[in-house]
């Protein structure tokens, strides 16, 4: 029989993902056969799984701590919050449809189906699952027709370790108000707590553990201290971005400009861990930085209200600025297709508004179209002619006379854009900066030594050390338990 585990948070952005990620590693290191699952989660980071669909880009990473392909059967029900269209969705890898909040409610019943076909699909010949929820359980107004906290475990029959932040504060008060507003069913589920983000002495905790009991009865499968190792992996959702300080001092600064619906910003972590990258995200009201030396303008999942959001912002004015003063600009996918004169959408597939002027850096325009390229890619950069590996994942055709100038070639064939001066490009491929040799050759061209480092060893090292801080902490008889 395939043990299962699924672990709920006390709210978002609790560290799920990261103690997910951890003990699919743990579980790998020890010899078992362990997967990732989501059965629903909602994030604009999505990737191309092995078996050609999408799914949340968590899942992905996840499925490399477990050092398995990655399926789309490891996140069944993906949500792309989009603009006033409501949320994209994604079933199995494939788009279902769209929905606002309200009619997506409806809709969850008939996805259960969906979740438990693909839980069944994962779960054959493994020695362990490991789930991770969304959102928190203690939303009991969304309870009805739930599919990815207690609908699921309770459907499913998986036990369930809750999670809480004590870095946000309130963890105790958020943990026994979950154990009080619970119903009965639900509540019977959770085995046990883990604590996140501790800083300083865990002993100073021990109180609390006691209080939790006495209030809950729930025994704590340990205190795990603010893990350094997680920053070296790619982040689940945007709203890091938000907590990312400034950097200051380095060679080459990068300014990126958050959009209102940013995608697959991940895009940018190789650079962030250059030594010699000084990364700046620039947040509304910021003006893009005049010392910058390169802009990546990245993914979008609503490239015309991003794209006029641009405009209200006024980083349109700081790019032309910005291009007046010799600075390099890259766009990826949804940026790729700001950067042009035009981008129209016939279908309404992102709303109402049918055609918006584009930035005008590159001599192409983009035509929305309902089909959606969604593939894993080999490829090579045509500016640098160094290997690339990535993905597309995108909506609509791009055309012009700089399409004649190519910024990669894909499996063979010309993608992207390059502007007549050589200082705007564009691409759809997704990954870009995840190659060592383009990294280096791209600093290389503003005189800077880089590239060295291969990103995915990294990332990999991340995990082992992820999966390290966990067992030095973990309840070893609760660990050693799951991983029997």
């Amino acid at each position: 029989m395939t043990k299962t585990i699924m672990l709920q948070g006390t709210g978002s952005d609790v560290g799920k993902t990261v103690l997910v990620a951890g003990l699919c590693r743990i579980a790998s290191n020890r010899g078992l056969k362990v997967a990732p699952f989501k059965p629903q989660n909602m994030s604009n980071n999505a990737a191309v799984s092995d078996d050609g669909g999408e799914i949340g880009r968590a899942q992905w990473l996840q499925s490399m701590a477990a050092r398995i392909p990655s399926s789309v059967h490891m996140n069944p029900v993906l949500l792309k919050p989009q603009s006033e269209t409501g949320s994209q969705i994604i079933v199995q890898g494939k788009v279902a449809g769209q929905a606002k909040g309200r009619d997506y409610q409806a809709l969850k019943p008939r996805l259960m189906g969906a979740v438990m076909e693909s839980f069944e699909t994962i779960r054959a010949g493994l020695d362990l699952v490991v789930v991770e929820g969304a959102g928190s359980p203690a939303e009991i107004n969304l309870r009805a027709g739930d599919i990815a906290n207690m609908g699921f475990a309770t459907r499913a029959n998986v036990p369930v370790v809750l999670v809480g932040d004590i870095d946000r504060g309130g963890v105790i008060a958020s943990l026994v108000g979950t154990h009080t507003i619970l119903p009965d069913d639900d509540r019977r589920m959770i085995s046990g707590y883990i604590i996140n983000k501790f800083r300083g002495d865990i002993s100073l905790f021990d109180d609390g553990i006691a209080a939790v009991r006495r209030f809950t009865g729930w025994s704590c499968f340990g205190v795990v201290p603010w893990l350094k190792s997680a920053g070296r992996l790619p982040a689940e959702d945007s709203v890091v971005l938000e907590k990312l300080a400034r950097g200051s001092g380095k060679a080459l600064k990068v300014a990126v400009p958050v959009l209102s619906r940013i995608a697959n910003f991940d895009d940018l972590d190789p650079l962030a861990a250059e030594p010699e990258v000084d990364l700046v995200f620039v947040r509304a009201g910021e003006r893009i930085p005049a010392d910058a030396g390169l802009v990546v303008i990245p993914g979008s999942k609503a490239t015309i209200a991003d794209l006029a959001d641009v405009r209200a912002q006024g980083w349109d004015r700081d790019l032309q600025a910005h291009v007046r003063r010799g600075g390099r600009v890259i766009g990826i996918c949804g940026g790729y297709q700001m950067l042009g004169e035009r981008v129209t959408d016939p279908h309404g597939i992102e709303g109402h508004v049918r055609e918006i002027e584009g930035l005008g850096l590159l001599s192409v325009e983009t035509e929305m179209a309902p089909e959606k390229t969604v593939r894993n890619s080999n490829a090579r950069s045509a500016v640098y002619d160094v290997a690339l590996e990535g993905y597309e994942i995108h909506l609509g055709r791009t055309t012009g006379p700089d399409c004649a100038r190519p910024a990669v070639i894909i499996d063979g064939r010309a993608d992207g854009a390059v502007s007549a001066d050589g200082m705007v490009s564009g691409t759809y491929l997704h990954g870009l900066f995840t190659s060592d040799a383009y990294r280096a050759a791209l600093l290389k061209s503003f005189g800077i030594e880089g590239g060295g480092e291969n990103y995915r060893q990294s990332v990999d090292r991340a995990l082992d050390d992820v999966a390290a801080e966990l067992e030095s902490v973990l309840d070893p008889r609760w660990l050693d338990g799951l991983m029997a």
